[in-house]
C-alpha cells in the first residue's frame, strides 16, 4: 500500500507546517487543507479494501479530492501562507499521490473490471 504510506506522510508534513501559522491560517485554509489530506487517506484506505468491481468509483473520486488538495495548497501558497519551498516539496508529493492513483485506475480499467 505504497499510496497509503505516501498520503500518511504528506498529512504529517502539513500536520507540522501548521505549528508555525497565526490562528487566523490554523482554523482557516489549513484546517481544510487538513481535513481534505485525511479524506484522501481514508478514500486510499477504502479502495484498498474494497473488492475490484467497487473500487473504480473510489478511485475516481480520490483523483478529484487530490486535485482539490492540490489547489488549496497552490492558494496557501499563493496567500504566503507558506513559502515557496514548502509548497515545491508538497506539491512534489500530491503529483506522486496522483500518478500513483491514476496508475491504480489505469490497472483496474485495463484488468476489464
Amino acid at each position: 500500500m505504497p499510496i497509503i504510506h505516501c498520503i500518511s506522510i504528506l498529512y504529517k508534513e502539513l500536520y507540522a507546517t501548521a505549528d508555525k501559522f497565526p490562528k487566523q491560517h490554523k482554523l482557516g485554509i489549513h484546517a481544510e487543507i487538513l481535513r481534505q489530506s485525511l479524506k484522501i487517506l481514508s478514500l486510499a484506505v477504502e479502495a484498498a479494501f474494497k473488492s475490484k468491481f467497487l473500487k473504480l468509483p473510489i478511485l475516481e473520486k480520490l483523483r478529484i479530492e487530490i486535485e482539490i488538495l492540490k489547489h488549496l495548497v497552490r492558494t496557501e501558497n499563493e496567500l504566503k501562507i507558506i513559502d515557496t519551498k514548502i509548497y515545491l516539496r508538497l506539491s512534489e508529493q500530491l503529483v506522486e499521490i496522483s500518478k500513483m492513483t491514476s496508475g491504480w485506475l489505469k490497472f483496474i480499467t485495463q484488468k476489464g473490471v
